[in-house]
């Protein structure tokens, strides 16, 4: 199966003598979800940013379906079905829900041109319907949701843009149990819709579990990956061998 993205021997850091990532490969594959672990500053989130276009590499390059993209921006990843749901929040707080979602509905094209009022309007009503709670906080300020309905707006922007792609940095950080679980299986319902995804979370049972594949990184190198049920058999002595840590 055709790699949806692809990682190139990428090499990348904030600071021209300060590399975080050195001669990172990775692919992750139509259809599936990727899964990426690792210890409090190996470079996960400085991976994704760098896909995403927050941070040029040095080296190397990032392929989308076979076409480089290494570098691009933000927006212009967006027209190419491209999707980041940050770690950190990116509403707007002192917006509605509703104009939280219309502000990107009249961001978002197809086939290169910008969505007509019929979609965005059939667009929104999807993720107000999908996500009945952000249905009935429409009019209410972003910035006065709780924690979790934060995340579920930042959930709801995804689905309305309806990416091909769908990049994920630790999403049930700072949650409750059950509202990481409930963001697990929207996870898992983005995936079964068929976006390909590629998540960073530090719930490493969780990423064995629902992960087609996985990489482990280390100080900003993969040290290990391989399908999930590599990972699956006496979890602790391999993550414990594979990260240099005791669980």
């Amino acid at each position: 199966m055709k790699p949806l993205l692809e990682m190139v021997a990428v090499t990348a850091g904030y600071l021209e003598d300060i590399e975080i990532l050195q001669d990172v490969s990775l692919q992750v594959r139509k259809g599936t979800i990727a899964g990426l672990i690792g210890l409090n500053g190996a470079g996960k989130s400085t991976l994704i940013k760098t896909i995403y276009g927050f941070v040029r590499p040095k080296k190397g390059k990032v392929l989308l379906d076979g076409e480089e993209i290494t570098g691009l921006s933000p927006h212009h990843l967006i027209d190419r079905q491209v999707w980041f749901i940050p770690q950190e929040s990116s509403l707007f707080p002192y917006l509605t829900v509703e104009d939280n979602l219309l502000v990107l509905a009249r961001r978002l094209k197809a086939n290169g041109k910008p969505l007509g009022r019929a979609e965005r309007s059939h667009r929104l009503e999807h993720v107000l319907e999908r996500f009945p709670a952000l249905k009935a906080r429409r009019r209410q300020q972003a910035g006065d949701l709780s924690g979790g309905q934060q995340k579920m707006l930042e959930f709801g922007k995804a689905l309305l843009a309806q990416p091909r792609l769908c990049l994920i940095d630790e999403p049930t950080v700072g949650l409750a149990p059950l509202v990481a679980k409930e963001i697990y299986r929207w996870i898992e319902t983005f995936a079964e819709a068929g976006t390909t995804i590629l998540l960073i979370d530090h719930n490493v049972r969780e990423v064995v579990r629902f992960a087609d594949y996985i990489y482990v990184l280390s100080l900003g190198r993969i040290t290990a990956h391989g399908p999930r049920e590599d990972f699956q058999s006496d979890l602790h002595t391999q993550v414990r061998q594979w990260l240099g840590i005791n669980l």
